[in-house]
């Protein structure tokens, strides 16, 4: 994994309240950094020396996505003047809007002594542009709120996704069997009531 940011847009549409537990739908745009890095090493475990330019290998691939999930947002505590705790689980979809690759060679070591090859002659991710430019998964956090009277909300929250669809091909005839993307994120929203 490497890190990315977010930023985006929030909704909240609090509609009901069943003795302590309040229940809301949300919904989010937001435009979200994923991607990867490629730890690049030999069979005994040491980093990698490319042949045509004597440095260690570095590969990075960074996709930007426009994400909108919507959630179920049920909360316990205080709905006004103080704090309360929450879940959030639902769908997400997101559309690719470009990538970019960082890479430190032109062409992978993939040849010649064990103590200087990769592990994995499989390179073919490298320059393969993203196929399905469409995601969808599923998304789930829990965090901590606070409101503060005249000022508004400060949410805090840590969410998992995991998506249901590949980036790549995954047919037999493909180079990969799965490529859904999965995320962590650290989120901090401010809300302002209406």
């Amino acid at each position: 994994m490497h890190g990315g940011y977010s930023i985006g847009m929030t909704g909240r549409y609090t509609c009901e309240k069943y003795f302590t537990m309040l229940c809301a739908i949300q919904m989010e745009a937001n435009i979200t950094q994923l991607g990867w890095t490629e730890k690049i090493e030999t069979l005994n475990g040491k980093s990698v020396i490319n042949a045509e330019t004597g440095i260690e290998e570095k590969y990075q691939r960074h996709q930007t996505y426009l994400q909108i999930p919507i959630f179920a947002h049920l909360s316990w505590g205080k709905e006004n003047k103080g704090v309360n705790a929450f879940i959030n689980l639902g769908p997400q979809i997101g559309i690719s809007l470009n990538e970019k690759t960082d890479k430190n060679y032109t062409t992978p070591n993939i040849s010649g002594n064990s103590d200087e090859i990769r592990t994995s002659n499989v390179i073919a991710q490298e320059n393969m542009p993203i196929e399905n430019k469409f995601d969808y998964g599923i998304i789930v956090g829990g965090g901590i709120e606070v409101h503060i009277n005249h000022v508004g909300r400060f949410d805090i929250e840590g969410r998992y996704y995991y998506g249901l669809g590949n980036i790549y091909g995954d047919s037999k005839k493909d180079y990969f069997g799965t490529s859904n993307n999965n995320t962590i994120f650290v989120k901090l929203t401010y809300l302002h009531d209406l």
